[in-house]
Protein backbone atom coordinates (compact mmCIF):
# COMPACT_ATOMS: atom_id res chain seq x y z
CA UNK A 1 0.00 0.00 0.00
CA UNK A 2 2.82 2.14 0.71
CA UNK A 3 4.15 1.70 -2.71
CA UNK A 4 1.48 2.16 -4.44
CA UNK A 5 0.74 6.02 -2.34
CA UNK A 6 4.25 6.47 -3.20
CA UNK A 7 3.90 5.84 -6.91
CA UNK A 8 0.17 7.67 -6.81
CA UNK A 9 2.05 10.76 -4.91
CA UNK A 10 4.68 10.97 -8.17
CA UNK A 11 2.48 10.48 -10.80
CA UNK A 12 0.58 13.79 -8.74
CA UNK A 13 3.81 15.85 -8.62
CA UNK A 14 4.79 15.31 -12.16
CA UNK A 15 0.92 15.83 -13.37
CA UNK A 16 0.83 19.00 -10.82
CA UNK A 17 4.63 19.87 -12.28
CA UNK A 18 3.79 19.91 -15.82
CA UNK A 19 0.14 21.85 -15.62
CA UNK A 20 1.92 24.61 -13.58
CA UNK A 21 4.57 25.14 -15.80
CA UNK A 22 2.90 24.57 -18.96
CA UNK A 23 -0.02 27.06 -18.04
CA UNK A 24 2.21 29.58 -16.66
CA UNK A 25 4.38 29.75 -19.70
CA UNK A 26 1.06 30.38 -21.38
CA UNK A 27 -0.99 32.25 -18.56
CA UNK A 28 -4.95 32.59 -19.36
CA UNK A 29 -5.15 36.37 -20.99
CA UNK A 30 -7.42 36.89 -23.19
CA UNK A 31 -5.92 37.13 -26.56
CA UNK A 32 -5.90 36.23 -30.40
CA UNK A 33 -9.66 36.38 -31.84
CA UNK A 34 -11.07 37.00 -28.25
CA UNK A 35 -8.89 40.21 -28.15
CA UNK A 36 -10.20 41.35 -31.76
CA UNK A 37 -13.89 40.64 -31.08
CA UNK A 38 -13.92 42.54 -27.76
CA UNK A 39 -11.66 45.51 -29.61
CA UNK A 40 -14.29 45.78 -32.82
CA UNK A 41 -17.44 45.74 -30.19
CA UNK A 42 -19.98 48.38 -30.22
CA UNK A 43 -22.74 48.59 -27.52
CA UNK A 44 -23.77 46.00 -25.50
CA UNK A 45 -23.26 42.00 -26.30
CA UNK A 46 -23.68 40.27 -23.67
CA UNK A 47 -23.56 36.69 -24.78
CA UNK A 48 -20.16 36.32 -26.38
CA UNK A 49 -19.23 37.90 -23.19
CA UNK A 50 -20.35 35.44 -21.21
CA UNK A 51 -18.71 33.06 -23.30
CA UNK A 52 -15.26 34.76 -22.47
CA UNK A 53 -15.86 34.80 -19.18
CA UNK A 54 -16.38 31.15 -18.96
CA UNK A 55 -13.57 30.54 -20.92
CA UNK A 56 -11.34 32.81 -18.85
CA UNK A 57 -12.28 31.25 -15.88
CA UNK A 58 -12.29 27.70 -16.93
CA UNK A 59 -8.47 28.49 -18.10
CA UNK A 60 -7.66 30.12 -14.68
CA UNK A 61 -5.38 27.55 -13.45
CA UNK A 62 -4.39 29.73 -10.40
CA UNK A 63 -8.06 30.63 -9.30
CA UNK A 64 -8.97 27.04 -9.97
CA UNK A 65 -5.71 25.75 -7.67
CA UNK A 66 -6.48 28.10 -5.05
CA UNK A 67 -10.38 26.33 -5.02
CA UNK A 68 -8.72 22.87 -5.02
CA UNK A 69 -7.05 23.75 -1.60
CA UNK A 70 -10.32 25.92 -0.18
CA UNK A 71 -12.45 22.98 -0.88
CA UNK A 72 -10.08 19.83 0.14
CA UNK A 73 -11.33 19.33 3.64
CA UNK A 74 -14.54 20.77 3.40
CA UNK A 75 -17.18 17.57 3.41
CA UNK A 76 -20.67 19.14 3.27
CA UNK A 77 -21.76 20.80 0.78
CA UNK A 78 -23.17 24.14 2.65
CA UNK A 79 -19.82 24.58 3.35
CA UNK A 80 -18.45 24.47 -0.17
CA UNK A 81 -21.59 26.73 -0.76
CA UNK A 82 -20.34 29.53 1.99
CA UNK A 83 -17.03 29.56 0.94
CA UNK A 84 -17.02 29.38 -2.53
CA UNK A 85 -20.28 32.14 -2.23
CA UNK A 86 -17.63 33.92 -0.01
CA UNK A 87 -14.71 33.81 -2.82
CA UNK A 88 -16.86 34.58 -5.90
CA UNK A 89 -18.56 37.95 -3.91
CA UNK A 90 -15.21 39.16 -3.16
CA UNK A 91 -13.65 38.39 -6.97
CA UNK A 92 -17.10 40.04 -8.55
CA UNK A 93 -16.87 43.08 -6.46
CA UNK A 94 -13.16 43.95 -7.66
CA UNK A 95 -13.61 42.34 -11.04
CA UNK A 96 -16.58 45.05 -11.84
CA UNK A 97 -15.56 48.11 -10.00
CA UNK A 98 -11.85 47.60 -11.16
CA UNK A 99 -12.73 47.50 -15.17
CA UNK A 100 -15.76 49.91 -14.50
CA UNK A 101 -13.68 52.73 -12.36
CA UNK A 102 -10.10 52.00 -14.25
CA UNK A 103 -8.45 50.79 -10.84
CA UNK A 104 -5.67 49.73 -11.83
CA UNK A 105 -3.02 47.07 -10.32
CA UNK A 106 0.49 45.60 -11.59
CA UNK A 107 -0.72 42.68 -13.55
CA UNK A 108 2.82 40.66 -12.47
CA UNK A 109 2.34 41.42 -8.77
CA UNK A 110 -1.48 40.32 -8.54
CA UNK A 111 -0.79 37.25 -10.14
CA UNK A 112 2.19 36.65 -7.68
CA UNK A 113 -0.40 37.19 -4.46
CA UNK A 114 -3.01 35.38 -6.45
CA UNK A 115 0.01 32.35 -6.73
CA UNK A 116 0.95 33.17 -2.94
CA UNK A 117 -2.89 32.68 -2.05
CA UNK A 118 -2.78 29.16 -3.41
CA UNK A 119 0.49 28.81 -1.35
CA UNK A 120 -1.61 30.40 1.86
CA UNK A 121 -4.77 27.94 1.47
CA UNK A 122 -2.11 24.56 1.26
CA UNK A 123 -0.31 25.94 3.92
CA UNK A 124 -3.48 26.53 6.15
CA UNK A 125 -4.82 22.95 5.13
CA UNK A 126 -1.69 21.52 6.67
CA UNK A 127 -2.19 23.44 9.84
CA UNK A 128 0.62 25.24 9.40
CA UNK A 129 -0.21 28.52 10.73
CA UNK A 130 -0.90 27.14 14.27
CA UNK A 131 2.07 25.16 14.64
CA UNK A 132 4.16 27.89 13.30
CA UNK A 133 2.39 31.04 14.73
CA UNK A 134 0.36 29.99 17.40
CA UNK A 135 -3.18 31.14 15.97
CA UNK A 136 -5.30 29.92 12.76
CA UNK A 137 -6.38 33.04 10.66
CA UNK A 138 -10.46 33.16 10.31
CA UNK A 139 -10.61 30.81 7.04
CA UNK A 140 -13.62 32.86 5.83
CA UNK A 141 -12.18 35.89 6.09
CA UNK A 142 -9.07 34.72 3.80
CA UNK A 143 -11.02 33.38 1.37
CA UNK A 144 -13.32 36.39 0.95
CA UNK A 145 -10.04 38.51 1.14
CA UNK A 146 -7.93 36.34 -1.50
CA UNK A 147 -11.37 36.69 -3.94
CA UNK A 148 -10.97 40.64 -3.67
CA UNK A 149 -7.51 39.94 -5.17
CA UNK A 150 -8.20 37.30 -7.71
CA UNK A 151 -10.73 39.61 -8.93
CA UNK A 152 -8.09 42.22 -9.33
CA UNK A 153 -6.23 39.67 -11.20
CA UNK A 154 -9.28 39.37 -13.85
CA UNK A 155 -10.06 42.70 -14.14
CA UNK A 156 -6.25 43.05 -15.54
CA UNK A 157 -6.75 40.74 -18.59
CA UNK A 158 -10.09 43.28 -19.57
CA UNK A 159 -8.31 46.38 -19.08
CA UNK A 160 -5.39 44.96 -21.29
CA UNK A 161 -7.85 44.86 -24.08
CA UNK A 162 -9.71 47.68 -26.09
CA UNK A 163 -12.54 47.63 -24.25
CA UNK A 164 -15.42 49.88 -25.72
CA UNK A 165 -16.93 52.25 -22.97
CA UNK A 166 -20.57 51.96 -25.01
CA UNK A 167 -22.16 49.11 -23.22
CA UNK A 168 -19.59 48.41 -21.24
CA UNK A 169 -21.32 48.05 -17.97
CA UNK A 170 -23.96 45.38 -19.46
CA UNK A 171 -20.68 43.61 -21.08
CA UNK A 172 -18.85 43.35 -17.59
CA UNK A 173 -21.91 42.14 -15.99
CA UNK A 174 -22.43 39.23 -18.68
CA UNK A 175 -18.67 38.61 -18.08
CA UNK A 176 -18.92 38.28 -14.67
CA UNK A 177 -21.69 35.70 -15.01
CA UNK A 178 -19.93 34.10 -17.57
CA UNK A 179 -16.77 33.74 -15.09
CA UNK A 180 -19.38 32.44 -12.15
CA UNK A 181 -20.46 29.59 -14.98
CA UNK A 182 -16.88 28.76 -15.69
CA UNK A 183 -16.17 28.34 -11.97
CA UNK A 184 -19.22 26.03 -11.44
CA UNK A 185 -18.60 23.97 -14.20
CA UNK A 186 -14.76 23.53 -13.30
CA UNK A 187 -15.84 23.02 -9.52
CA UNK A 188 -18.55 20.59 -10.24
CA UNK A 189 -15.84 18.48 -11.97
CA UNK A 190 -12.74 18.83 -9.05
CA UNK A 191 -15.76 17.91 -6.79
CA UNK A 192 -16.39 14.55 -8.62
CA UNK A 193 -12.89 13.80 -8.18
CA UNK A 194 -12.51 14.81 -4.78
CA UNK A 195 -15.60 12.99 -4.00
CA UNK A 196 -14.08 9.83 -6.07
CA UNK A 197 -10.40 10.09 -4.58
CA UNK A 198 -12.11 10.63 -0.70
CA UNK A 199 -13.69 6.96 -1.31
CA UNK A 200 -9.89 5.39 -1.77
CA UNK A 201 -7.76 4.41 0.52
CA UNK A 202 -4.59 6.57 -0.72
CA UNK A 203 -6.68 9.67 0.25
CA UNK A 204 -5.71 9.84 3.80
CA UNK A 205 -1.65 8.86 3.70
CA UNK A 206 -1.57 11.30 0.67
CA UNK A 207 -3.90 14.63 1.50
CA UNK A 208 -0.92 15.89 3.33
CA UNK A 209 1.38 15.23 0.61
CA UNK A 210 -0.77 16.83 -2.07
CA UNK A 211 -1.20 19.70 -0.12
CA UNK A 212 2.41 20.12 0.25
CA UNK A 213 2.42 20.29 -3.59
CA UNK A 214 -0.58 22.80 -3.96
CA UNK A 215 1.78 24.93 -1.47
CA UNK A 216 4.82 24.72 -4.17
CA UNK A 217 2.63 24.93 -7.27
CA UNK A 218 1.62 28.37 -5.57
CA UNK A 219 5.03 29.44 -4.54
CA UNK A 220 5.98 28.43 -8.22
CA UNK A 221 2.99 30.93 -9.59
CA UNK A 222 4.53 33.45 -7.52
CA UNK A 223 7.61 33.39 -8.76
CA UNK A 224 7.31 32.89 -12.27
CA UNK A 225 5.43 36.58 -11.78
CA UNK A 226 7.45 38.36 -9.82
CA UNK A 227 10.85 37.05 -12.43
CA UNK A 228 8.40 38.56 -14.91
CA UNK A 229 8.08 41.64 -13.51
CA UNK A 230 11.48 41.76 -12.56
CA UNK A 231 13.00 40.61 -15.68
CA UNK A 232 10.14 42.17 -18.48
CA UNK A 233 9.28 45.41 -16.53
CA UNK A 234 6.24 46.93 -15.39
CA UNK A 235 2.60 46.08 -17.70
CA UNK A 236 1.60 49.76 -19.03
Amino acid sequence: MRGQARTQGIAAFVSLSVVVFATAALAHNIGGTDAAFVAATRGPDPVPFLYLGAKHMVTGYDHLLFLVGVIFFLFRMRDIALYVSLFSLGHSITLLTGVYFQIRVEPHLVDAVIGLSVAWKALENLGGFRTLFGVQPDPRAAVFGFGLIHGFGLATKLQALDLNPDGLLANLLAFNVGVEIGQGLALAVILVAMVLWRRTRTFEPMAQGVNVLLMLAGFVLAGHQIASYVFDGAVT
